[in-house]
């Protein structure tokens, strides 16, 4: 099939790459001159506008906020009639249902995915792909989909894959303050915190996020970048959204998002989500 991969960023490239690697045609559209150069030398075909893409069978959105998405839809002048549009931002139920109403008003076809999983997944093809929408539409999207990974149908509706994406973002964004706070106890208490991850992390104390960042939460602010703070203030924003939305109590996440934010003011915005820890003094 012929793609246009709308955002090829830190997770967009590895997911965009891995869609080439299964024989599709894939054209990379992104602003960043940085992201552009980085894309070209994986071997990727990029352009800097929408505009200037080939005419494709499917685009695939990877921006990073509603608001980039909402300014997508916006600007979009002449739509391909029967085009299938495979949203894989997480942008929250609420816009996922606005943009996607507009861009069926358009007279494109429109799958809600999200995904989760980080770089690391989509570098392998092992992401974990929670799809919504038409059954026909997430069938034709399903040759690039399975490539990039594992699709769990989750609803009908445009929105249901996002919502199952914020609950998902409430427990990574819970685990990973946890992950920090119980890191910076271990040294409070005077221990090697490198020692207490080794012993805790396989136990019932246990969590993904636990031995995927508190390894990088032991190094210094510039750790390579997988995922940035601002990425978490986003997602853990859209959770407390969806939450208000449905009158769902959610006081720890409340807890989460307040330290997410607390690093962004301290200029750790576009550093990696695991210097969350640094909002706890030394």
């Amino acid at each position: 099939m012929k793609i246009n991969f709308i955002g090829i960023g830190a997770i967009g490239l590895p997911m965009a790459l891995q869609v080439q690697q299964a024989g599709h045609q894939v054209t990379g559209i992104d602003i960043s001159e940085a992201v552009i150069q980085t894309a070209k030398a994986s071997g990727l075909s990029v352009v800097s506008t929408l505009s200037e893409a080939p005419d494709a069978d499917l685009v695939i959105v990877m921006v990073a906020t509603p608001d980039q998405l909402a300014s997508l839809v916006e600007q979009l002048a002449q739509p391909t009639p029967g085009q299938l549009w495979v949203i894989m931002s997480t942008v929250g139920p609420q816009s996922m249902r606005q943009q996607g109403e507009q861009l069926r008003h358009m007279g494109l076809r429109v799958v809600d995915a999200p995904v989760t999983g980080g770089v690391a997944r989509a570098k392998t093809g092992a992401l974990v792909i929670f799809a919504a929408g038409n059954p026909k539409d997430i069938d034709a999207a399903r040759p690039v989909l399975d490539s990039m990974g594992t699709v769990h149908l989750t609803g009908q509706q445009l929105g249901d894959g996002q919502s199952i994406k914020v609950v998902n973002q409430h427990l990574c964004s819970v685990h990973l303050v946890a992950a920090a706070e119980a890191l910076h106890l271990a040294r409070s208490l005077g221990l090697d915190p490198t020692a207490v991850l080794s012993l805790v992390e396989k136990g019932a104390a246990g969590s993904w996020m636990l031995s995927d960042r508190g390894p990088r939460m032991l190094e210094g602010t510039d750790v390579h970048v997988t995922s940035t703070i601002n990425i978490f203030v986003k997602d853990s924003g859209l959770v407390s959204e969806a939450g208000q939305s449905c009158g769902a109590q959610l006081p720890l996440l409340t807890i989460a998002h307040e330290r997410f934010r607390r690093a962004a003011d301290q200029g750790l915005g576009s550093r990696d989500d695991s210097r969350v820890i640094e909002t706890w003094p030394d």
